[in-house]
């Protein structure tokens, strides 16, 4: 398997992944936020992974830049989302690959903290934890406490602590939380 920053001619099939992945919500919510997601790519850090077997993609990540809103001062961090594997490769590590490719990067460029929203017994084990038990404030009260979930990195130190700020695109999408069926 092969880990590689997406390319433009990329685009297509990571929608594809994320719609197969993720259904309707792949279709309404995460294929739309991805094209504004990665306009902020251009000038801000951030990365956009593709995995490939045998020259074809078959899982894409993204980490965008948001603000940790620490007493002192506000502090950049990255936020992984979205992440997703087509359903025909899922179960063989790729999502895994691409979470530590990424988050391995994003330690060499001295970023401190990682957050995301998601299952808590897939992420425990690619070194996530509770954000909620180091600290940390989730940015609404729609994400279930034992989703949001932090992986901090070298460069953390331990007055970095506060609120986590999503960057505006993902609430013009809304794309934080749960919402009631």
């Amino acid at each position: 398997m092969l880990i590689r920053p997406e390319q433009p001619a990329d685009h297509d099939r990571v929608a594809d992944i994320h719609r197969r992945a993720f259904g309707r919500h792949g279709e309404d919510v995460v294929a739309p936020l991805l094209v504004d997601l990665r306009r902020s790519l251009a000038t801000e850090q951030g990365l956009s992974l593709v995995a490939c077997e045998d020259d074809e993609v078959v899982g894409h990540v993204l980490f965008t830049r948001s603000l940790l809103d620490a007493p002192p001062r506000l502090v950049e961090v990255q936020v992984l989302s979205p992440i997703a594997v087509h359903p025909d490769h899922q179960r063989r590590g790729v999502g895994a690959a691409l979470i530590e490719h990424g988050v391995a990067e994003l330690d060499d460029l001295g970023v401190p903290a990682v957050f995301l929203e998601g299952d808590p017994a897939y992420y425990r084990r690619r070194g996530f934890v509770a954000a909620g038990e180091l600290g940390f404030r989730r940015p609404s009260l729609r994400i279930p406490d034992v989703a949001f979930q932090v992986r901090l990195l070298r460069a953390h130190e331990p007055w970095m602590t506060g609120t986590l700020v999503y960057r505006q695109t993902f609430w013009d999408h809304d794309a934080v939380g749960l919402r009631d069926s």
